[in-house]
């Protein structure tokens, strides 16, 4: 072969040699990204290098989710706790007190026996009587019912509002016996007289 013609072909081949390399190399980058780019679709899944660790975006979400659910369940939790704590509280207070009052009554009742018949009934009728009035009116005092008994039986008859019931409601509303019994159309001057016979014949009654 020539020289001039070996030459030439030695060129022809050292070019075709680096074409096929550049398609070769192209080829292989193609893949690589191909390869890449299946790993950032399967990252999620498949925890592959091109996407975030499994489960990241799916914990992340859930975890911001749950801190504002937490955030307002706690509160929402907390304030209804504290609802209910508050009448849960002020339901035992009212009880101990009722029970308290009772208690009072029982002994009242065992040391004054007469205090029943001058309201024309007995022990237990009273007591039974008084408890169902604590059930509306817990701080009532057995005193106030007694008073309120006996001023009904005294006045009853001339004011026909003036009941054991209608007392209590009012007394239960913050108005004392008296201003309870003006309410119900009882003058001031009737109202005082009642009241203080009332007190006269329950202090006698306790004496028995």
């Amino acid at each position: 072969m020539k020289p001039k013609a070996y030459e030439t072909f030695v060129a022809v081949a050292v070019l075709l040699m680096f074409s096929l390399s550049i398609s070769v190399l192209g080829q292989g980058r193609g893949h690589g990204n191909a390869g890449n780019a299946g790993g950032g679709r399967g990252g999620s899944s498949m925890g592959g290098p091109g996407g975030p660790p499994s489960g990241v975006g799916v914990d992340r979400g859930l975890g911001n989710a749950s801190e504002r659910s937490n955030g307002r369940s706690d509160s929402g939790l907390a304030n209804a706790s504290d609802r209910s704590n508050g009448r849960s509280d002020a339901g035992l207070e009212r009880a101990r007190m009722a029970s308290d009052n009772l208690n009072r009554a029982d002994n009242d009742l065992r040391d004054h026996p007469g205090v029943p018949r001058l309201l024309r009934t007995n022990a237990n009728g009273l007591r039974d009587g008084y408890r169902l009035a604590l059930s509306q009116d817990p701080g009532l005092k057995f005193g106030q019912y007694v008073s309120a008994t006996r001023v009904s039986q005294n006045l009853g008859g001339r004011f026909p509002n003036v009941t054991r019931s209608n007392i209590l409601s009012g007394l239960a509303s913050g108005r004392s016996l008296g201003q309870t019994l003006q309410d119900l159309g009882v003058s001031e001057r009737d109202a005082k007289e009642a009241k203080k016979q009332a007190e006269r014949e329950i202090k006698d009654a306790r004496r028995n």
